[in-house]
């Protein structure tokens, strides 16, 4: 229930956040010409004061709120219902269109980006990331936690029979039971994998391939947490043995980053874009700022579609098709937002997947830093 309410709260939050950053779409008339605006004092001359952008009618009734609540969150004046068609149907118009100047019609790029961030979040919170995978990573994540925790506890035993081991004076009955005792600890604890270091064959070997990508997963991770950090610089190797220590938090880690910094994601992908059109005079870092920001918000909401209609019969479909678009939906966006030849455009939309590809892995390399200095 809790995970329901924050994601609801998500959406909300969503929706004005987008609107903290989007002015209001204009309107004209209402007859309030002459009279003062009480936000700023500025005489009106139409339904939203030409200076700050308040409306002229200023609501306090209870029913208001459900208003404002609505406009906050569906932005019915119209921007979101003229941006979502062209961002999935026709991107690189829409692209072309706000970067020569016609914005008062559609959501601004960085508005949207921020809605599609929140929006996921809160389905994710509410439904799950889904696939299998990644519930299996949390939990083998968690399972390993555990697993380290009941290991120290272990240890601290066999370090405290030890301790009374050291006792010369120690009857021969009592030493011959503690020792007992500390060997059965000490097995315990190396039952679970965590209370040695790997020989050198088991780390040359690494751990072993499965068919099944999942028990891949956590077998590696098993495998790793088994493994000391050992890179020679203290500051890594002390955010690692932390990682192996308690790899649950670090997956929660990344999961909160992936939200909270989701942003770099922009600056990753404009020096790839860069690099598509090399000293181009015709295009500009603002433009291709624009193309990246309407193209991972598109991503952010085609997942969530996707994710919500996993729920439904019709869900392997519909990742299918998803996954079949995105390269289509790219090369439309380049080439209508550049106006390439056709050749030109399926080119660098293949470049473009490619850069994606390692601009989201730097991107989790980013994630996996924060976690380990965290």
């Amino acid at each position: 229930m809790s995970g329901d309410i924050e994601g609801i709260g998500a959406a909300v939050t969503a929706g004005l956040a987008s609107r903290a950053v989007e002015p209001r779409h204009g309107g004209a008339g209402g007859g309030h010409e002459g009279t003062r605006c009480l936000n700023c004092g500025t005489t009106l001359v139409g339904s939203h004061c030409h200076r700050c952008g308040q409306k002229a009618d200023v609501h306090r009734s209870f029913g208001a709120i459900g208003h404002d609540l609505v406009h906050a969150i569906f932005h019915f004046e119209g921007k979101l219902w003229n941006t979502l068609p062209l961002l999935a149907w026709q991107p690189g118009d829409l692209t072309r269109r706000y970067i020569h100047g016609e914005r008062a019609r559609f959501i601004s790029p960085l508005a949207l980006f921020l809605f599609a961030v929140f929006l996921t979040y809160a389905v994710l919170s509410m439904v799950g990331a889904g696939g299998g995978v990644g519930e299996e990573i949390a939990r083998a994540a968690a399972e390993q936690t555990r697993s380290n925790a009941i290991r120290s506890s272990l240890q601290d035993e066999v370090e405290r029979v030890e301790t009374r081991l050291a006792d010369k004076s120690l009857p021969a009955a009592e030493r011959r039971k503690l020792e007992s005792e500390r060997d059965t600890l000490q097995k315990s604890a190396d039952y679970l994998g965590v209370a040695r270091s790997l020989t050198r064959e088991e780390r040359a070997a690494g751990p072993p391939v499965l068919a099944d990508p999942v028990q891949q997963v956590a077998t590696s991770a098993s495998f790793a947490t088994r493994t000391k950090a050992d890179t020679g610089i203290p500051a890594i190797d002390h955010g690692l043995d932390k990682a192996i220590a308690n790899p649950g938090l670090l997956f929660y880690k990344l999961q909160a980053n992936a939200y909270k910094f989701a942003w770099a994601l922009i600056p990753l992908s404009l020096p790839f874009m860069w690099t598509l059109f090399p000293f181009s005079r015709r295009f500009h870092m603002y433009d291709h700022f624009v193309f990246v920001t309407y193209s991972i918000s598109f991503v952010l909401l085609l997942f969530v579609v996707v994710r919500l209609l996993n729920l439904t019969l019709i869900g392997e479909v519909a990742t299918l098709g998803a996954m079949l678009y995105l390269p289509f939906h790219m090369y439309r966006q380049l080439r209508g937002a550049y106006r390439l030849p056709t050749a030109g455009a399926l080119l660098r939309t293949a470049l473009l997947l490619f850069f994606s590809l390692f601009a989201a892995i730097n991107f989790i390399f980013l994630l996996l830093a924060l976690g380990l200095m965290g």
